[in-house]
């Protein structure tokens, strides 16, 4: 019965994040936002809402393993298999506002996280300078949107009440989904005899990364690289900065040695992706393929950890 509870919660996660995205985007059309803003702001957060339920859920729950490996785990998925992804089923050109603003700021970020990491601790002071980070990041791009709004276009969307209800809906889904998963995945652990940790930085992350995973591959099919890209470098944004803040505001969060070198790879990870971005200004097949085995192996050294 824990794993068909499971199997639900993350079914609410991902359909809720689903009608989340959906409502969102059809908002952003109606105020005419590009889409490059959208994927770094609307869609980054809707699609990280699982991220954010499961680990601000884990939290209150004092489940600290969790809320801290379902981060860093999600962010190496999104930044290696998303990206990863798109690239092998469609080579595309990196956005120039991304490369020059977005990627570095996800290297520091990171970055940043591996030092707060280092004294075994989140605390609620460095929880408090991640949501400052969160709001001044989102100050600038609301002031971006603003200063680059794109003319009217005949474009089908949701009407302003139906984009509402979709964004509440989906929200209330999200919540109850993301609880439903920390409650039967700790659980689970317990019965395996295998750490949350381990499990939050597979089984969960990977199953709440799965709407950024769906997002970027719809987009990219559809040849919006902008909001393939903006998306999985902005839901690394606001895991770290909105959701590690948040966590740690709601409850100062231990630190494993593990999930220091998990950080570290993150921060390694974040360079890898910069540095294939960069050349030659697009992201090729070949580079796609080399992020995935990339996963593979961070994957398999978890396993033999």
């Amino acid at each position: 019965m824990e794993y068909v509870l499971l199997l639900v919660g993350f079914v609410l996660l991902i359909k809720g994040a689903d009608f989340f995205v959906e409502g969102s985007s059809s908002l952003a059309r109606i105020l005419r936002i590009p889409s490059v803003i959208i994927g770094l702001t609307i869609v980054a957060m809707g699609t990280s809402a699982p991220e954010a339920s499961v680990s601000i859920n884990a939290a209150l729950a004092g489940s600290n393993d969790i809320a801290i490996s379902n981060v860093v785990g999600s962010n190496i998925f999104n930044g290696l298999v998303v990206v990863g992804v798109c690239a092998v089923l469609a080579a595309f050109q990196t956005n120039k506002d991304i490369l020059k603003r977005d990627m570095p700021l996800n290297i520091c970020v990171s970055a940043i996280l591996c030092l707060m990491f280092l004294d075994g601790k989140l605390s609620r002071t460095e929880g408090i300078l991640l949501l400052a980070g969160m709001v001044l990041y989102l100050c600038f791009m609301i002031r971006s949107a603003l200063k680059n709004r794109e003319p009217g276009a005949d474009i089908q969307t949701l009407s302003l009440p139906v984009s509402l209800l979709y964004i509440v809906g989906g929200l209330a889904a999200v919540i109850f989904g993301g609880d439903l998963v920390v409650d039967k995945a700790c659980i689970i652990a317990r019965s395996w005899g295998v750490s949350q940790n381990f499990i939050g930085l597979t089984i969960i992350a990977v199953g709440t990364s799965l709407p950024e995973l769906v997002t970027s591959i719809v987009a990219t099919r559809k040849g919006d690289s902008s909001l393939a890209l903006g998306n999985a470098i902005g839901s690394n944004l606001f895991n770290i900065l909105f959701i590690l803040g948040m966590s740690s505001v709601i409850s100062p969060l231990h630190v494993l040695d593990e999930s220091v070198i998990d950080c570290l790879l993150l921060t390694v990870s974040a360079v890898i992706l910069y540095l294939f971005a960069r050349s030659k200004k697009k992201m090729t097949r070949l580079e796609g393929a080399i992020c995935i085995l990339l996963y593979i192996s961070y994957t398999a050294y978890l396993l033999i950890r």
